[in-house]
C-alpha cells in the first residue's frame, strides 16, 4: 500500500481497510510505502492501532528516494514491525507541529537552551505525550527510545544510513525486490510470539485506494469541505426564500449534509463555524433589515474570520487556502452589494401595499355633493371630499388619506 502526502482521515481509512483486507487474505506481511510530511494526529493515532492490532508483520518502508517519514511518518515507523528506508531519504521533526511553530523565546527548560522548552503548561502537555507516545512504541518494538525523544523535543532527523545506524529502522534497501530479499529469514514478534518471515517466491500484490477512499479524500480537503459548507447554507437559504424552487433546496441540502460529513472528520474550531453562520445569519438580515450595509458587511467580516480559523490545526495541508477564502469574501460582498442596491432602488418605487399605496391610484366617482360624496378605488366604496363640480362616473385621483376619508381631485389635476 502506498501511503503518500499528508495523513488525514482519507489515509487512515485506506491504510485500516488494506490491512484488513490483507488479514483476511492471510498474506505473509503487509508492506506500507510511505512519503508523507505528516499530519493530523488523530489519523494517525488510527494508522497504528491498526498496525498494532495486526497479526501479520507490517513493515513501514519509506520510499522513494527523496521520500520522508517527518512528524507523524516517524511514529508510525517506531510502531512497525520492521522500518526500512531507501537511501536518500529522511525521518524526524516529530515535534508536535504547533509547539514546533512557536518555540519558547527562553531558556527555562532542563536543557537550558533558550527554545527548546516549550513557553506553556499546554505544550509541556503536549510535548510530553508525545515523548511518551514515541517511546512506548520504541520499547515495543525494540528501537532507539532515545532518538525517539529527541526528534519530539528538539525536531531531529535522521538520513537513511544514520538511522541504521542508530537503531531507529531496521533496514535500508533501495527497493522493494531488495527489501523482501533482505527481510526473508528475519524474525518479528507479534502478540508475544516469535514469527519467522519468508518471503521467497512471494507474490505481489499491490492494494490501490477505493472509490470511497478517494470519495473521502475529496470532501475532506479543507477547501472542498467548506466550499460545499457554503453552498448548502446558500442554496437552503434561496429554497426558504423561494419556496417550490427546489433545486437551490435539493442541491443545497445533499451539499450541506456532505460538509457536515467531512467537517466531523476534521479537527474544526466551533468558534470558526459558529462565526461563519452568525455572518450568513447577519448578511441574510441584511436583505430582510436593509441597514444600508451595516448588517452585511458585518456578516461578511464574521464569515471570513470564521473561515479562516475554521480548521483547528496548523498542519499546512488541512488548512483553507487564502484563494477559497478570498472567493468567499467576493461572493459574500458580491451578495451584500446586491442587496443594498435593491434595497436603495426600492426607494424609488412607488408604494403598492398598505394605506400608502392609496395616493395617487385612480378612482370614479360614485355620486357628489357639495364636494363631498363617494368614489369607488380598486373596488372598494370610499367617502372622499374634494372640489364642487365633479359629476357620477367622473374620473378621479386620490391625493390624500386621513383616516377613513380621501381627498380628490379631477384626473389631470396636478393638486396642491
Amino acid at each position: 500500500m502506498r501511503l503518500e502526502g499528508a495523513i488525514g482521515p482519507a489515509s487512515a481509512s485506506f491504510i485500516a481497510d488494506g490491512l484488513g483486507q490483507a488479514s483476511q487474505a492471510d498474506a505473509e506481511l503487509v508492506v506500507i510505502s510511505m512519503d508523507t510530511p505528516g499530519g493530523l494526529d488523530t489519523s494517525m493515532r488510527e494508522i497504528i492501532q491498526a498496525i498494532l492490532a495486526m497479526p501479520i508483520p507490517v513493515v513501514t518502508y519509506v520510499h522513494p528516494s527523496g521520500a520522508r517519514a517527518a512528524s507523524a511518518g516517524t511514529y508510525i515507523l517506531y510502531a512497525s514491525h520492521v522500518a526500512a528506508m531507501t537511501p536518500g531519504t529522511n525521518l524526524g521533526a516529530a515535534t508536535p507541529i504547533q509547539i514546533g511553530a512557536a518555540p519558547s523565546p527562553e531558556g527555562d527548560g532542563e536543557d537550558g537552551e533558550a527554545g527548546n522548552s516549550p513557553a506553556t503548561a499546554a505544550e509541556r502537555k503536549a510535548v510530553n505525550d508525545a515523548v511518551a507516545y514515541i517511546r512506548s512504541l520504541a520499547e515495543m518494538r525494540g528501537r532507539n527510545a532515545d532518538w525517539g525523544e529527541e526528534s519530539v523535543r528538539e525536531a531531529a532527523s535522521l538520513s537513511a544510513d544514520a538511522a541504521l545506524e542508530q537503531g531507529v529502522i531496521d533496514i535500508v534497501a533501495p527497493n522493494l525486490a531488495s527489501l523482501l530479499e533482505q527481510l526473508d529469514g528475519t524474525t518479528v514478534t507479534i502478540d508475544g510470539e516469535t514469527r519467522e518471515v519468508r518471503t521467497a517466491g512471494l507474490t505481489v500484490r499491490e492494494i490501490e485506494p477505493g472509490w470511497t477512499t478517494q470519495l473521502l479524500a475529496t470532501i475532506t480537503n479543507p477547501n472542498i469541505a467548506l466550499i460545499l459548507l457554503m453552498i448548502g447554507i446558500y442554496g437552503m437559504i434561496f429554497e426558504f426564500l423561494n419556496p417550490g424552487s427546489l433545486v437551490p433546496g435539493t442541491v443545497g441540502a445533499i451539499c450541506l449534509l456532505i460538509g457536515l460529513y467531512a467537517l466531523a472528520a476534521l479537527p474544526v474550531d466551533f468558534v470558526g463555524l459558529a462565526l461563519i453562520l452568525l455572518g450568513i445569519g447577519l448578511m441574510v438580515g441584511e436583505a430582510f433589515a436593509p441597514s444600508f450595509g451595516i448588517l452585511g458587511i458585518g456578516g461578511l467580516v464574521a464569515l471570513v474570520f470564521g473561515a479562516t480559523i475554521l480548521f483547528d490545526t496548523d498542519v499546512p495541508e488541512f488548512r483553507v487556502n487564502w484563494s477559497v477564502i478570498a472567493a468567499i469574501g467576493v461572493f459574500g460582498a458580491g451578495l451584500v452589494i446586491l442587496v443594498a442596491r435593491v434595497g436603495i432602488s426600492s426607494f424609488k418605487h412607488r408604494v403598492v401595499t398598505g394605506p400608502e399605496e392609496l395616493i395617487g391610484a385612480s378612482a370614479t366617482v360614485i355620486d357628489w355633493t357639495d364636494g363631498k360624496g363617494h368614489v369607488l378605488v380598486h373596488s372598494e366604496r370610499w367617502n372622499a371630499e374634494g372640489p364642487e363640480g365633479l359629476s357620477e362616473g367622473q374620473g378621479v385621483i386620490v391625493k390624500e388619506l386621513s383616516g377613513l376619508k380621501l381627498t380628490v381631485s379631477p384626473s389631470g389635476d396636478p393638486g396642491p
